[in-house]
C-alpha cells in the first residue's frame, strides 16, 4: 500500500475514533440523543411542557443535572421521567455518568454541562475569572434560561410587530390608558394589580396590550412575558383538559413574570374556564407577578362573568380607553399613510382635506379607518399628494360611507347582539331571564325598531314569540337606561356601528 494513502487511511480512522469518543462524552450531544427518544416515548404535550425547558448543567461537583425552569416541572420529571432519561443516558454515555434533576432556584448559576470539556474547572469557575478578580463559587456562565415567551415565541403567540408604543398615537381620549401602559411595561414599583383596559372595539386596547408586552421583553429580556388573546387561552385550556395535561397549563401560566389577557368578555359563560382564570390570578397576585387584562366593558359590567371572577378583575385599576375623537383619526390617518410611506407603498403626503373626508366619512372604529386608508393608499400609490377629494371618493368607492345606508334585517340584528355579548342567537329566543341575557334582548329589541320597518307585533314574533307589550317595554327600558347607563350607551353606540358597517 502506498504509505500516503495508508497515513490519509489511518488519519480518518483516528479522526471518526475520535468522533465516536466526543459523542459518547459531549453532554450535550448525548442530551440531545436522548430527547429525542424520550420524546417519541413520553408524547409532545409532556416534553414539551416539561422536559424542553429544561437544560443539563454541571453542579460545582462536576454532577451533571437537568436543571428545570420551576420546582413544579423538577418533581414532575423525578416522578414521571428521571428513572428513563438515566436508562437513555447510560446507554449512550461513554463515561457511565448519571442525571440528577433540580430547579433552577436550587441551582443558580450553574455552568453548562458542555464546561466539563471546555477547560472549566470542577468547581465550575474558569481560570479567566480567577485571574478577572471573580470571587470563587460565583459562576460566569449564564444561568439556565427561562421560559419565557421572547421575541420568537411571543410572536408566534399573537403579538404584532408594527403594534408598539411608537406606533400609537396619543389623543384625548386614550392619555390616561396611555401613561398607565409605559408604566406597567417599565415594571415600575407601586404598581396596580391587576391593570384592566376596557372600551369600545377597534380603539387601541390591543395596541396597548401588545405594546407593553414588546416593551416589557426588551427591558427585561430574562423575564417571561405572556400575551395570550381569550379565545387563545380557552382552547389551550380545553385542549389541555382533553389531553390530561392540565398540571403542565397551569404551570405554564403561574410560572410567568407578566400575563396580558386580551378579551377577557370572551371567557364569559364558561364555568371551569372561568375557575382556571381566577386561580391562575390568585396564584400570580400571591406571588407579585404583574396582570395586564382588557375587555369590551368594565369588569363590573361583564354580567356574563362570574362574581368572584369579576371582583379580582376589579380589584387593581380600571382604565378607560375612550374613542378618539376627530383629531384624534386625522392623527392615525396620517400615522399609517407615514408607515405605508416608509415601506414604499406610497409617495408624499396627503392632502389635509382628503384626510379629513377619510375621517368625516369613516364613523366606525380606528380599525376601520385604518382599513380605509389602506385602500386609499393601494388604489394612489405614488399619486397620493396629488389625489383630490372628488378623486378620493371615487378611489374608495364602498370604502366611505357616504352613500345610502343598506337595509338591515332582524336577523342580523341577533346574531350581531349575541356575538357582542357572547351569546348564542338561541339565548335571545329563548324564556331564559337572567340579567345577562334579557338585558342583550332587550337592546337587540330597541335596535330592530330603530333600523327596521317591523312593527312591535312582528319584532316579538321574531323573539320566541312574545307578545308586542314586552317588546315595548323593552325599547322603553333601554330609551330610559342609555341617558343613566355609561356601558349601556356604549354597547348601543359600539352595535350600531357594527350593523351600519
Amino acid at each position: 500500500m502506498d504509505i500516503s494513502v495508508g497515513l490519509v487511511m489511518v488519519t480518518a480512522a483516528g479522526m471518526a475514533a475520535m468522533d465516536k469518543r466526543e459523542a459518547l462524552t459531549d453532554p450535550d450531544r448525548i442530551w440531545n440523543e436522548a430527547s429525542v427518544r424520550l420524546r417519541a416515548e413520553i408524547g409532545d404535550g409532556p416534553f414539551s411542557s416539561y422536559i424542553a425547558p429544561s437544560a443539563v448543567r454541571a453542579d460545582s461537583a462536576g454532577q451533571l443535572i437537568l436543571v428545570t425552569p420551576t420546582a413544579y416541572a423538577r418533581d414532575w420529571v423525578r416522578k414521571n421521567a428521571l428513572r428513563r432519561m438515566n436508562e437513555l443516558w447510560l446507554g449512550l454515555d461513554g463515561l457511565s455518568r448519571r442525571l440528577d434533576v433540580r430547579c433552577r432556584a436550587e441551582v443558580g448559576s450553574a455552568p453548562p454541562a458542555s464546561a466539563l470539556i471546555s477547560g472549566v474547572s470542577a468547581s465550575g469557575v474558569s481560570a479567566a475569572a480567577v485571574s478577572a478578580g471573580v470571587p470563587a463559587g460565583v459562576a460566569t456562565v449564564p444561568t439556565v434560561a427561562p421560559v419565557a415567551d421572547g421575541a420568537r415565541a411571543v410572536r408566534a403567540a399573537g403579538l404584532q410587530e408594527r403594534l408598539t408604543f411608537d406606533s400609537f398615537v396619543e389623543g384625548q381620549g386614550n392619555a390616561f390608558a396611555l401613561a398607565i401602559a409605559k408604566q406597567v411595561a417599565s415594571w415600575a414599583d407601586g404598581h396596580f394589580n391587576p391593570v384592566f383596559f376596557c372600551g369600545p372595539y377597534g380603539y387601541g386596547k390591543t395596541h396597548l396590550l401588545n405594546a407593553i408586552a414588546w416593551e416589557a421583553q426588551r427591558l427585561r429580556p430574562d423575564a417571561k412575558v405572556v400575551y395570550l388573546t381569550a379565545e387563545r387561552f380557552l382552547s389551550t385550556f380545553v385542549k389541555a383538559m382533553q389531553d390530561r395535561s392540565t398540571a403542565a397549563f397551569k404551570e405554564s401560566l403561574r410560572s410567568a413574570d407578566m400575563l396580558l389577557l386580551d378579551d377577557v368578555q370572551f371567557v364569559g359563560g364558561k364555568a371551569s374556564t372561568q375557575e382556571e382564570l381566577l386561580s391562575t390570578l390568585t396564584a400570580l397576585i400571591e406571588d407579585g407577578k404583574r396582570i395586564v387584562l382588557s375587555a369590551d366593558r368594565p369588569p363590573m359590567a361583564l354580567g356574563e362573568v362570574e362574581p368572584r371572577l369579576r371582583s379580582h378583575l376589579a380589584a387593581g385599576l380600571t382604565c378607560p380607553v375612550e374613542a378618539g375623537d376627530r383629531q384624534l383619526k386625522i392623527a392615525v390617518a396620517r400615522n399609517r399613510l407615514s408607515a405605508l410611506s416608509a415601506l414604499g407603498v406610497v409617495q408624499g403626503e396627503a392632502a389635509p382635506e382628503v384626510l379629513a373626508q377619510l375621517v368625516d366619512r369613516t364613523p366606525g372604529s380606528m380599525r376601520e379607518l385604518e382599513g380605509a386608508v389602506n385602500t386609499l393608499a393601494a388604489a394612489a400609490g405614488s399619486r397620493l399628494s396629488t389625489v383630490s377629494v372628488d378623486e378620493a371618493s371615487v378611489l374608495l368607492g364602498a370604502a366611505l360611507r357616504g352613500g345610502p345606508e343598506r337595509r338591515i334585517t332582524v336577523d342580523e340584528i341577533q346574531k350581531t347582539v349575541a356575538e357582542h355579548f357572547s351569546l348564542k342567537q338561541a339565548d335571545l329566543l329563548s324564556e331564559r331571564r337572567t340579567r345577562s341575557v334579557a338585558r342583550p334582548r332587550q337592546i337587540a329589541m330597541w335596535l330592530c325598531k330603530q333600523h327596521t320597518t317591523r312593527s312591535y307585533p312582528d319584532i316579538g314574533r321574531r323573539f320566541g314569540g312574545r307578545d308586542h307589550t314586552t317588546v315595548l317595554h323593552g325599547v322603553r327600558k333601554i330609551e330610559e337606561l342609555m341617558p343613566q347607563d355609561d356601558q349601556i350607551a356604549r354597547d348601543v353606540e359600539a352595535l350600531t356601528r357594527k350593523l351600519r358597517g
